[in-house]
């Protein structure tokens, strides 16, 4: 009889009956037909039961290397707990007390994203800031996309689980399951759109135009007064589809010209107030670790948050302007969040 790899879990139990039967390991490899020295084995591991735990005794922290632990935090952020204890050359501290001893002091913290600023970008930032500095900016339309998916974005599903519960399974789906496309406007205190982008449409100048005049323009523009047509300034980023020669033809034949449609600086979504709505809803769309099976079903939900923004939380946002551009010039053009 040959010898097998390894012994399925009915015959270990067989095993076990044969062995409380006081038959020997020789006649339980004839009665199973495997090899005599793979039951040896089996009957030997399992009488040898687990090893004990040894409890090695821990490296205590003095208050001195405390000190330099928490310098060492303060200047290398996001490094791992490894390397701030290696760089105070601490050895010897297992990551459990590594990590408990930062979290009395530090808190961990994911990197914020945002776009490079070269030293022209910085330039063209502080030029725009001068530039409106004195605009009534209760008359500007601040308007952008945003994508929405069925999952949502990387890194919303974490949360606190209670000791004994098992953490709710997540859905993944191919390519994020697709998403949807939303513009979307505030001005003073009121909200416009949001519109959703037809599926599979990819925004080039020409559909980006004609977008406008289905949604925006037919929709809200067109039910405006003459005077607040006259008083409105259009904003929109530096998108290759906003910024194009036919756009701004387009948009100057609609009357949305010169001063009337607001210069934008390059790499600046911490200027443009709407950034902030598009975190509102997303935050309210995808809380609890929320998912959608389909892009109908996410599209509604960006529809419902939208209607619980409440005028007062746009007029913040478009009241804040005032503030960003003093930002902007007292940080010499530099980013200044959200």
């Amino acid at each position: 009889m040959g010898q097998k790899k390894d012994l399925t879990g009915s015959e270990k139990s067989k095993i076990v009956r044969y062995l409380a039967e006081r038959c020997s390991s020789l006649k339980i490899a004839k009665l199973l037909k495997r090899d005599h020295r793979t039951i040896k084995r089996f009957i030997q591991n399992s009488q040898q039961g687990r090893k004990k735990r040894v409890d090695k005794p821990r490296r205590k922290i003095t208050a001195h290397e405390l000190r330099k632990v928490k310098r060492a935090a303060a200047k290398m952020p996001l490094a791992t707990s490894l390397a701030i204890f290696q760089s105070c050359n601490i050895t010897g501290v297992p990551k459990s007390t590594r990590c408990a001893i930062l979290r009395d002091m530090a808190k961990v913290r994911k990197a914020e994203r945002r776009p490079p600023l070269n030293k022209t970008h910085k330039l063209k930032r502080q030029d725009w800031a001068k530039k409106y500095l004195k605009t009534d900016f209760s008359k500007v339309l601040w308007t952008d996309e945003m994508r929405v998916s069925l999952d949502g974005p990387d890194g919303w599903a974490r949360g606190w689980i209670g000791k004994g519960q098992r953490a709710p399974v997540r859905l993944r789906c191919q390519q994020g399951g697709g998403g949807v496309l939303v513009w979307a406007g505030i001005i003073k205190d009121e909200l416009v759109g949001p519109f959703r982008v037809e599926d599979g449409v990819e925004l080039n100048s020409q559909s980006y135009c004609q977008f406008l005049e289905d949604t925006f323009f037919k929709q809200w523009y067109r039910k405006k007064s003459a005077s607040f047509k006259k008083n409105m300034i259009f904003m929109q980023d530096n998108a290759p589809s906003h910024a194009s020669k036919y756009s701004t033809a387009w948009l100057a034949r609609k009357g949305i010209k010169e001063e009337k449609l607001m210069t934008w600086p390059p790499c600046s979504p911490d200027l443009n107030p709407i950034e902030n709505l598009w975190s509102i809803i997303k935050c309210e769309i995808y809380k609890e670790g929320k998912q959608y099976t389909s892009l109908n079903s996410v599209w509604e939900a960006v529809v419902a948050a939208a209607r619980n923004v409440d005028g007062e939380q746009i007029k913040t946002l478009t009241e804040s302007m005032d503030g960003r551009l003093l930002s902007v010039l007292a940080k010499k053009g530099g980013y200044i969040g959200r």
